[in-house]
């Protein structure tokens, strides 16, 4: 083979790794959409469970759970590997709308106000159930708009701007969102609710993190944090333990990360608002001196 030949076969082979390097990161947005997929395939496999709808249900969530890094990493490698596409961006958007929007309003509903017990006040329970199917639909379009919003904008600033240094969502992220409603699930064990006052709060919550998904607040992107750095073996040890962590109370961990990523996008709107009102404040005039005559002069 002379050395024309050996040229061409090299270039012939760095143009298949660099098919295959496109290829990666959308494995990992098929991984999103398996995880959506089964997810709702155990949610709808609960309704018809005799007495085994909890194991389906917190299996639902946990697959929700698990999508999340799945979405985190392909975009991450398809930036380190520099093989962005507009096909990728197209095919990880529908993913999703499906993990992260079918399967978490449909795992809402069901777990929320399907097994509400008839027990219950017969106009009560219907009317929970009603509202339960138009919050969890309201949750699913909020989460299709924050995905459209997000696709057309560029460079966009919340209302409340944070620090210069880093960077923020303009609302809501829809996998932090449908992570909260995961993760109450399975902080629950999958029990679905069987008291009205709970399906109640579960409304509020579903329709809270609907509402955030739209707004223009701000909420921590992370994506200041590298990987990139020296010290591999910290790293390593880092992620190693959280890890462990999430594997020996996952309950407890995953429901509290997504609580408190929540509240922080609530607390840092109020504390913008707050501020705000506080500078805009006029500041009250000093008195004026007295101009009579001093009570303590003599004439």
């Amino acid at each position: 083979m002379n050395g024309h030949d050996q040229a061409i076969a090299r270039a012939n082979t760095k143009a298949r790794l660099r098919r295959g390097m496109y290829l990666l990161p959308s494995l990992f947005t098929v991984g999103n959409i398996a995880a959506g997929y089964f997810a709702i395939t155990q949610t709808i496999a609960a309704i018809g469970s005799n007495g085994d709808a909890r194991r389906h249900l917190d299996w639902a969530a946990i697959a929700i759970l698990v999508a999340i890094p799945f979405d985190s990493l392909d975009g991450r490698i398809a930036r380190m590997t520099n093989t962005t596409s507009e096909f990728g961006k197209e095919l990880d958007s529908l993913a999703d709308v499906i993990t992260f929007g079918v399967a978490p309003s449909l795992l809402a509903y069901i777990w929320g106000f399907r097994f509400l017990p008839d027990t219950i006040n017969p106009q009560l329970l219907q009317d929970l159930q009603h509202a339960g199917a138009f919050i969890c639909f309201l949750f699913l379009i909020g989460g299709a708009s924050r995905l459209a919003r997000f696709n057309i904008s560029h460079d966009a600033q919340p209302r409340n701007p944070g620090r210069p240094g880093r960077k923020y969502f303009v609302g809501m992220p829809i996998p932090a969102a449908a992570g909260l409603l995961a993760a109450t699930v399975h902080f629950c064990g999958g029990y679905p609710v069987e008291a009205w006052w709970i399906a109640i709060i579960w409304l509020v919550l579903v329709g809270t993190s609907g509402f955030l998904m739209v707004s223009t607040w701000r909420f921590w992107s992370g994506k200041e944090i590298s990987l990139s750095r020296r010290h591999p073996f910290q790293i390593l040890f880092l992620v190693a333990t959280i890890l462990f962590v999430i594997w020996r109370f996952s309950q407890f961990v995953f429901f509290a990360g997504a609580l408190v990523y929540m509240f922080s996008g609530i607390w840092a709107r109020a504390a913008y608002s707050w501020s705000r009102r506080r500078r805009s404040r006029p500041f009250a005039a000093p008195d004026p001196p007295a101009t009579g005559p001093d009570p303590l002069s003599h004439p």
